[in-house]
This record gives C-alpha cells, structure tokens and sequence, in this order.
C-alpha cells in the first residue's frame, strides 16, 4: 500500500512539473504580434540589448530592439553581475506585461535570460522625413537617427536648451530641433547619458540656428521625445 501511494505521489509531482514546465514555456512573438497585443497582457520576446539606461535596488532599465522593432524594459529585476553581463548585442529571452506611460509602451514585471552566441546592434534608422506625422511612433523605442535639424529656442528665454535641474545641472537636458516647419523636442537623459559625456557636453554648447545631426532612440512622453546620444554639426 505504502508502494503504491509513494508510486501515485512520484506519478503526479511529475505532473505536475510537466505542467509547470509547459506554463513557462512561452513562445516568444515577433514583433508585429507583439505590437499587436493588447496593453496589460503578458507578452515574451527574444531581442538584443542596445544601451543601458539604469540599474539601481536589483532593477535595470534596458533600451533593445531586433530587426523589425524596438522594446523598452522599464525596471526590470536584475543583479548587479547580470547588469554587467548585458553588453550591447547580447540577445535575451524576456518575459513580462505591455504596459504604457504617458504614450511610452514598455515591458514591465520583466524576467528575463540570456540567449548566448547570436548577437546584434543595430545602425540607426533615418526617421527625419517622419518628424511630424502620424507614422513616427510607429518606430518607438527604435535606434533612430535624424538629419540636418536646426536648433530651435527652447522657450520663451531664447536658451537653446534647458536644464531640468538649474540648480546644479545634474539632470537630464531639453532642447528642440525643426526641419521643414516640424518640430522635435528632444531629452538628453541624465541616467543614460550624464553631464560627462560628449552628448551632453555637445548640448550645453549648442546655439539657435545650429544645424546638426541627432541619434538616440524614439522614446515617447507625451509625444515623440526621443532620448539623445550623439549630436553633431550636420554633414
């Protein structure tokens, strides 16, 4: 009897492993099925890291993207040894909830692992004939670039651009750029790229009427608010 109860025991934890085994084993969506899903569900992708925006209390905030879209992993659970193994290119497996913020669409509740011996970093994507129209943001969260943009005043001061935090400058700056008419608002964001970097350094330097060249990746807030990383006199 003993036997028997101990074979019955044996025969449904392997059940029930099997099952919990199969509810992990989410298959990882292409982009346009993610794209497609709706907001709050959960989702599983396999993209590639392109930059590292943060990490602070075992959370890392990750820029990545594969050939056909881009992804933006808010606050994901992650050590500090595991935020170190994320280079650029590393592909992983990610697990979690489309979730939105001020029109910025993300992953959030993220789990992820690495995917080691693929690898991809993507050239940025002229979106500049974008700026403006309806069709920008469905390159969201992409690594993007735009061309030949004049520097605008940032506000009524006539400053080409602005400190979030005036105070000691250790924040993210604002400026604004146009082309045709249409214009951009910017963000150099502190986290990503801090006041010692060329970016920002490039900025605090720019005058209204500047032609430049912008990259960074199409972060939106309350509209297309790409975050910078390079900032050039334009070719």
């Amino acid at each position: 009897m003993k036997k028997l109860f101990a074979l019955l025991l044996v025969a449904a934890m392997v059940l029930a492993l099997g099952a919990c085994a199969k509810s992990t084993d989410n298959k990882a969506m292409s982009y346009a099925e993610y794209d497609a899903a709706e907001l709050q569900t959960a989702v599983t992708v396999e993209t590639y890291v392109q930059a590292k925006q943060s990490w602070w209390d075992n959370k890392a905030t990750i820029y990545t993207q594969d050939k056909e879209g881009g992804y933006f992993l808010y606050e994901m659970p992650c050590t500090e040894e595991e935020f170190n193994a994320l280079v650029p290119g590393t592909k992983i497996r990610v697990s979690g909830y489309k979730s939105e913020w001020s029109g910025e669409v993300e992953i959030t509740d993220a789990k992820f692992e690495i995917i080691p011996g693929d690898t991809y970093v993507a050239a940025p994507k002229d979106v500049t004939s974008l700026v403006g129209t309806d069709d920008l943001i469905k390159n969201q969260n992409l690594f993007v670039s735009f061309k030949g943009m004049t520097v605008e005043a940032y506000d009524e001061s006539g400053a080409a651009f602005a400190y979030k935090n005036d105070a000691d400058k250790t924040d993210d700056l604002y400026f604004k750029v146009s082309k045709d008419g249409k214009v951009l608002s910017c963000c150099v964001e502190f986290y990503l790229t801090g006041q010692d970097t060329d970016v920002y350094k490039a900025v605090e330097g720019l005058k209204v009427g500047d032609v430049i060249d912008l990259e960074g990746f199409l972060y939106w807030y309350e509209g297309a608010n790409p975050h910078i990383t390079s900032v050039k006199p334009a070719a």
